[in-house]
């Protein structure tokens, strides 16, 4: 029982550093996908967005594959099964997959509008709106020291990226208002949208047996239509004229790729743990994200009021995971 305890607990916090590591990358070269001039036209977002969920079913089709000792019958009729035969189930996953088709979407269009602090620190928005959701719709209490850890989340997030004043911003100073409302919004929405699809999602794997991998061909299955159309919709003229992979090169499939493997990442990660612990790793993220500005791309100068925010956030860190003994009426239920 004792290892098999210690087992759970070390695939988790794997989990969670993988992640970390996932979203570090994805975060650093989506924002550099979006801002490199090319001489021919940049990749549409869309598109992105629909090859992501074709690897993400490939991937998981493999996967599930592998489940069934490489029997591609045994597959089928699995697949069958559950896909096919259990209707009302998939389409319980057509609402989730909408709406990560969304968020992705979005946050295209945020990396597109907002500079690197602005979006990544507004983004952490998704915490709270998962803390709130899962208490809502999982029933799930958070203890006193949960909220807190939440709040200094927030302010130590909030430190790390604080914007410096700079004379020389001419980033900046390069982005309209009118850019910059639109990336706001994309944020703002992709946090509400990540909140309530995560822990939506996180319900119908807790209520199943079934495998986290069919579940996720369920949702790329959607996914893929969602986005798809989506595509047809708004970039239908610009694909009919160069392509739907037009613009792609080395950096978009690195995107593509790291997209794709996150969600399967933060399927397996739900599966051992929660979307709030989720959220911190993501937060963590950020400082990583950070300190390779300053070390490898050196545009970042670190300060008192940044060092300050790490040590905030690496202290909310532990607090969320901090269990005391059970005290009548020291949880909070909103």
């Amino acid at each position: 029982m004792v290892l098999s305890s210690t087992h759970s607990l070390r695939l988790k916090y794997m989990s969670l550093g993988v992640l970390v590591l996932q979203t570090t990358s994805l975060v650093l070269t989506m924002r550099y996908s979006r801002t490199l001039k090319e001489d021919g036209p940049r990749y549409l977002a869309s598109s992105a967005v629909v090859s992501a969920e074709v690897l993400k079913i490939l991937v998981c089709t493999l996967l599930v594959l592998s489940e069934n000792n490489f029997s591609v019958r045994a597959m089928n009729q699995l697949l069958k099964e559950e896909i096919v035969n259990k209707s009302v189930e998939t389409m319980k996953l057509a609402i989730p997959a909408g709406i990560y088709t969304l968020q992705n979407n979005l946050l295209y269009v945020a990396l597109s509008n907002l500079d690197a602090a602005t979006y990544q620190v507004t983004y952490q928005l998704k915490i709270l709106t998962t803390a709130l959701f899962s208490v809502s719709m999982l029933g799930k209490k958070l203890g006193l020291y949960q909220w807190l850890s939440l709040l200094f989340l927030m302010a130590g997030v909030t430190l790390v990226q604080w914007p410096t004043e700079s004379e020389g911003d001419s980033e900046q100073k390069v982005l309209s208002a009118g850019s910059q409302f639109v990336g706001l919004m994309a944020v703002l929405m992709a946090c509400v949208s990540s909140g309530f699809a995560g822990v939506y999602f996180e319900k119908i794997l807790k209520e199943t047996k079934q495998s986290v991998w069919v579940r996720n061909i369920q949702l790329g299955l959607f996914g893929f239509v969602f986005g798809f159309l989506g595509m047809i919709m708004y970039d239908g003229q610009r694909v009919r004229e160069s392509g739907m992979f037009q613009g792609y090169n080395t950096i978009t499939c690195t995107v593509i790729v790291l997209q794709a493997l996150g969600g399967l990442v933060i399927a397996v990660v739900i599966k051992y743990a929660d979307n709030i612990l989720k959220g911190f790793a993501t937060s963590l993220s950020i400082i990583v994200s950070t300190l390779i500005s300053y070390f490898l791309l050196e545009d970042f100068n670190p300060t008192s009021v940044f060092f300050l925010g790490a040590m905030l956030v690496i202290a909310a860190t532990f607090l969320y995971g901090y269990k005391c003994k059970p005290v009548s009426g020291s949880a909070i239920k909103v």
